[in-house]
Parts: structure tokens; C-alpha cells; sequence
């Protein structure tokens, strides 16, 4: 497994410069939420044909900060953008609430002030 940091700022670029879609396949958008404000972001992705091929980019930020959008690059990422919108309550893109929680679920379930 190889972790690659990246920040807010070069995400796109730095994913874009490592994505090959007939090499890579585009697992999930993992969020983990690290305590004091703080949000762990991991674009992970697996290489076709390699076992444990795995690569990570990931960056630290805050709640409030807008993350970009990677669908641009990989469209199918809009379903883990979703799901981390709903369940840590951080904007990524222009992608919207409700695809997971109902509305009148407890917000943010997965940050550990919630």
C-alpha cells in the first residue's frame, strides 16, 4: 500500500496525474474523523491485475473547508462524496445531503461530537 499525500489545493491535480482508468480501479472516498475538528480524507484506489496494489491519497483538514470534487476525473466517485457529505457533513463539490440519511436522521453520525 502506498500513501500519498496531497493537499486541498493539488488533490485534483495529483490524482489526475496518477489516474489511468484502464490501470486503476477507483474504490471509495474514506473519511475518518481524528478528533478536535479534524477530518482525515483517503481517495483509495487498487491497481487492475495486482494483488494489495493499493494507493492512498489522503490529507487532513476541518469541517468547514470545502473539499473539491473529483468526479471530474472519475464520476463514478459521486457515490462516496455523497456518503461522506451525509455521514461527516463536509461539502464536496456540488454534491447534496440525502443520499444516505433521512431527514430527520441525526446529523453528522459519523463525527465523534455528533
Amino acid at each position: 500500500m502506498t500513501y500519498t499525500p496531497t493537499t486541498l489545493k493539488t488533490l485534483l491535480q495529483d490524482i489526475g496525474a496518477f489516474y489511468d482508468p484502464a490501470k486503476h480501479h477507483y474504490i471509495t472516498l474514506n473519511g475518518i474523523d481524528l478528533g478536535e475538528g479534524k477530518l482525515e480524507l483517503q481517495w483509495i484506489f487498487s491497481t487492475y491485475g495486482e494483488v494489495d496494489a493499493l494507493q492512498v491519497f489522503h490529507l487532513v483538514t476541518d469541517f468547514t473547508t470545502p473539499i473539491p470534487s473529483v468526479v471530474p476525473l472519475i464520476p463514478s466517485a459521486y457515490m462516496s462524496e455523497m456518503e461522506v457529505v451525509d455521514l461527516f457533513g463536509v461539502a464536496v463539490g456540488d454534491q447534496p445531503k440525502g443520499l444516505y440519511l433521512d431527514p430527520d436522521s441525526r446529523p453528522n453520525p459519523l463525527r465523534k461530537e455528533s
